[in-house]
């Protein structure tokens, strides 16, 4: 029986999940966290055979912590779960240590074949992002016109605090898109997000 932990800050997609596995009988859930600090104070007793892990999770970036997990849990085989399906996202997870991509709204039996063989050491990619993978890389960077408007604000230098009082948002949502957006651009800081996106002549 493969041992499986959810780690997801929905608590409706976790009890979800824990059903579907469970109902299904090819795995049994041996924990769930709806944080990475969670995570990171029971997996250790958990010990699980594969961690759905979520990329967006509220303390820290999912990415990130696919990288430490891996690093404490060499053998412990990550299967992204997530509504991000940008291939600089799923490049990073996949390079991070991540042996599976599932998005969110993936159907059943994909959620329970991408346990399976991320359990005996293969990689499983949804049909969505195996298709997305596929493509050439030029078509694959899309944002919204809410991103392009944000972008633009951050390339004028200003803070979270002061975009949030622009386009009338708080700044706890304005720094999950500033956060986003260093994903979806592949950039390490501000300053690379802004030389990327006057290259790629998005702003």
């Amino acid at each position: 029986m493969i041992k499986v932990a959810i780690v997801d800050d929905h608590k409706i997609l976790t009890d979800g999940l824990q059903n579907l596995i469970e109902d299904a009988g090819i795995a049994k859930v041996v924990g769930v966290a709806h944080s990475a600090t969670e995570c990171r104070n029971s997996i250790g007793f958990w010990k699980p055979d594969v961690l759905l892990l979520d990329v967006g999770l509220p303390d820290i970036s999912g990415v990130d912590f696919c990288k430490e997990l891996k690093d404490r849990f060499p053998e412990l085989n990550v299967l992204a779960l997530t509504t991000h399906n940008e291939y600089s996202v799923v490049r990073q997870m996949m390079e991070n240590g991540a042996s599976g991509y599932l998005i969110k709204n993936a159907m059943t039996e994909e959620v329970l074949a991408g346990i399976q063989v991320v359990a005996n050491g293969e990689t499983f990619l949804c049909h969505e992002v195996d298709v997305l993978m596929k493509r050439p890389k030029e078509t694959q960077l899309w944002l919204s016109q809410r991103e392009r408007e944000m972008l633009k604000l951050v390339a004028e230098g200003l803070t979270n605090g002061e975009i949030a009082d622009r386009i009338f948002l708080s700044p706890e949502t304005i720094k999950s898109y500033r956060k986003n957006l260093l994903l979806k651009l592949d950039a390490k800081n501000t300053a690379a997000l802004v030389r990327i996106a006057v290259e790629q002549k998005l702003i």
